[in-house]
């Protein structure tokens, strides 16, 4: 079992309004961000699956043509190879789960 001490991660804007911070299991990539209202993420596919959880405010994720709004209470699973975008309709905070991992991120 390991502890990771989120808090004390360095911090990387890897996309224009998105900081995050990074770290990863054997299996799992995790990414906490921070968002900035109008933020987006252009419309992208890849072979990991993916799960978005807001913490804080609204995404607007775009899952193969479907639109759905992730809010706290509302996860956002996008299966792998599923071609999605995300559009930040609010600030927030959100967590983003990718498995298998993606090693390269952070």
């Amino acid at each position: 079992m390991a502890i990771i001490e989120t808090n004390i991660l360095p911090v990387k804007e890897r996309l224009p309004e998105w900081k995050g911070q990074y770290f990863h299991t054997a299996n799992m990539t995790f990414a906490h961000y921070e968002f900035v209202k109008g933020a987006t993420i252009h419309e992208h596919w890849h072979p990991e699956e993916e799960v978005y959880e807001v913490i804080e405010g609204e995404l607007e994720i775009t899952i193969d043509g479907v639109v759905h709004v992730a809010r706290p209470g509302v996860v956002a699973i996008v299966t792998a190879n599923a071609r999605h975008s995300i559009k930040a309709l609010t600030d927030g905070k959100a967590i983003i789960v990718d498995h298998p991992a993606r090693p390269e991120f952070g």
